[in-house]
């Protein structure tokens, strides 16, 4: 059983590793969903990996993939997964947790910052929240 805090501890494990498309190396290189498969075999965690997605959605390819390998949840809570959304189809994914100042915190391999970040789960990405997973096997 792997608990929250141990996924947490994980994902911060890989915060400032740069960004790079379809990257799953620790302080090397990592994109969104490399950093959920990186967190998850750091654990221990059997999770399928693919390889040769492009940097757009493809007609609900991640989420189908999420949905499979992955437990959906009803509520956020840190430890959890979350499957984000920009337009129609969604297109990032991260790991929550609890922000030191209270709330929520977002972990995640963000293209725009170039790095891995964690910062406060605001309304903005909260509103970008589409689906709420568990990794297999955990507590939270």
């Amino acid at each position: 059983m792997h608990t929250s805090a141990h996924i947490i501890a994980a994902a911060r494990g890989w915060i400032d590793t740069p960004f790079h498309h379809q990257g799953r190396l620790k302080g090397v290189g990592v994109d969104c969903i490399g950093l959920v498969v990186g967190v998850a075999r750091e654990l221990g965690i059997d999770i399928y990996d693919e390889a040769g997605y492009g940097r757009q959605p493809q007609e609900g390819r991640l989420r189908a993939a999420l949905n499979e390998h992955l437990q959906r949840a009803l509520t956020l809570a840190p430890g959890r997964v979350v499957l984000m959304q920009w337009h129609v189809d969604p297109m990032h994914v991260g790991i929550l947790a609890s922000h030191p100042a209270g709330g929520l915190s977002l972990i995640h391999a963000y293209a725009k910052s170039r790095k891995v970040v964690e910062h406060a789960l605001d309304d903005v990405w909260q509103a970008r929240i589409a689906a709420v997973y568990l990794f297999p096997g955990s507590d939270s």
